[in-house]
């Protein structure tokens, strides 16, 4: 249990740095006198005030409105009561699921004695209304200093709880994978139709000769015109795409919904790399609100949503680690992943959010033949548990031996491994034992969330102006 505790505390050790220092950046005390003071003020006192005082009040409160540290130890606050909430309701909760029948076996221990243990089902449902609770308490503080951003608190509620229930009646009804598609771009819709921010994006300096030179539109740069724009003004750097843009990011939410879905058959994986892409997002966060970027309230409400969807997220880690006590289930892969939808597209940072999902990007492009029945999928394609050496290997379906050569290192087998970056690690690094097998995966996930930091922050001048 310790070597967990220190292993989970691994990824949140870098935005703990810098929330630590934002947190002792003012007197948070002060600050919260200040609240009472102002809210006792306008709702239990009637009395006039000089215009004078008015704009001294009025310009104080804006400056306290801008010290995001006592705000975001609220939050912190608020994601503790999430972890104890979550932690405390999942052992209540799944003798529930387990008297209804929503339940299933441990297919990787196959051939132990705990093979034919019921394990409780769909427990992500807990996580995700504890999450909700949480956001609607911070939204109560946040929409208060926040007013011109209660539409988009209000389409983030909606989306994350149509996903929420989703799940659930997925795990429950075992949804066909057509509407697994389809439903996760109707959740979206409230996203996109209170988006106020740009639809354009910045060319890469390499590529705006190819759509302007010497002040005018290159031959390329007129077609393209016939489906974006090319702001001329700015010599082509920038491209308004207009609906295209809406059109990627609800793509977005679809990918995001089913990437964690896809990637998953172990236990702890599911819940473990939804809370080190959540650390990962949180960190970018509150850099860009150390920095005093332009975009820092869109970044403080994604931190507000990302605090405690972490603490939630590590609750239920703690009883889906091996061994697993519970299952997540669809519920949490479809409600994480709009989670981090929600903060990508209301928080103005799509295209970061996907240098996260390197892994899920790689295992999804890699699945593709599979997904597609180009190649046979098996209905489960985790890997496959051997009980003479305790350890996972890969799975496999079964073909002649003329078929899919392309997919052999012996051209003469007759079985195949499936097509999943779980798989394939194993392939490349022999069999491990499953909790061996998720810290490896864990940790390629954390290996990919630091180079995506590295690209966003570093490498992206190459490529972009300052």
């Amino acid at each position: 249990m310790m070597s967990g505790h220190l292993l989970s505390s691994i990824p949140f050790l870098p935005p703990c740095y810098l929330l630590t220092q934002l947190l002792l950046e003012n007197n948070p005390l002060q600050v919260i006198a200040y609240w009472i003071h102002d809210f006792i003020q306008k709702h239990l006192q009637i009395e006039k005030e000089s215009s004078s005082d008015s704009i001294a009040s009025s310009q104080q409160q804006q400056s306290f409105d801008l010290l995001v540290g006592p705000q975001l130890l609220a939050y912190v606050i608020v994601s503790i009561f999430g972890y104890w909430a979550t932690d405390y309701l999942i052992p209540a909760i799944k003798s529930y699921t387990l008297q209804k029948g929503i339940c299933g076996k441990d297919l990787g221990k196959r051939g132990t004695k705990i093979a034919d243990n019921d394990i409780p089902e769909a427990l992500g449902i807990v996580p995700g209304a504890i999450f909700l609770i949480c956001l609607t308490f911070c939204l109560v503080g946040y929409a208060t200093s926040h007013p011109t951003k209660q539409l988009d608190l209000n389409s983030a509620l909606l989306s994350v709880c149509f996903m929420l229930f989703l799940g659930f009646t997925d795990d429950v009804l075992d949804w066909p994978w057509r509407y697994k598609l389809v439903l996760p771009t109707v959740a979206s819709l409230p996203l996109l139709c209170c988006y106020s921010g740009s639809t354009s994006i910045v060319v890469p300096i390499q590529l705006r000769s190819w759509l302007m030179q010497n002040g005018e539109l290159t031959t390329f740069g007129r077609i393209l015109c016939y489906f974006v724009v090319v702001d001329e003004n700015a010599n082509g750097s920038i491209l308004n795409l207009g609906l295209w843009y809406l059109l990627y990011m609800g793509m977005l939410a679809v990918f995001c919904t089913n990437a964690i879905n896809i990637y998953a058959g172990i236990n702890g994986l599911e819940a473990g790399q939804a809370y080190v892409i959540g650390c990962a997002v949180l960190f970018h966060n509150l850099l860009e609100i150390q920095s005093g970027s332009d975009a820092k309230e869109n970044h403080l409400f994604s931190a507000m949503i990302m605090l405690s969807f972490i603490g939630v997220t590590l609750g239920l880690l703690k009883h889906n680690w091996y061994p697993a006590s519970v299952f997540v289930g669809d519920t949490f892969c479809y409600f994480a992943g709009m989670t981090f939808a929600v903060v990508g597209i209301l928080g103005h940072f799509s295209k970061t959010l996907l240098l996260f999902f390197i892994p899920q990007v790689i295992n999804f492009l890699y699945s593709t033949p599979q997904l597609f029945k180009l190649v046979p999928c098996p209905r489960h394609r985790l890997p496959k548990f051997n009980p003479h050496t305790g350890l996972m290997e890969p799975s496999t379906f079964e073909c002649r031996s003329d078929q899919y050569t392309w997919l052999k290192r012996n051209i003469n087998d007759t079985t195949v491994p499936n097509m999943t970056l779980i798989n394939l690690m194993l392939q490349y690094l022999g069999p491990m034992n499953e909790k061996s097998l998720c810290i490896v995966l864990l940790g390629l996930q954390m290996m990919f969330c630091a180079l995506g930091l590295l690209i966003r922050y570093k490498i992206s001048s190459v490529f972009f102006d300052a």
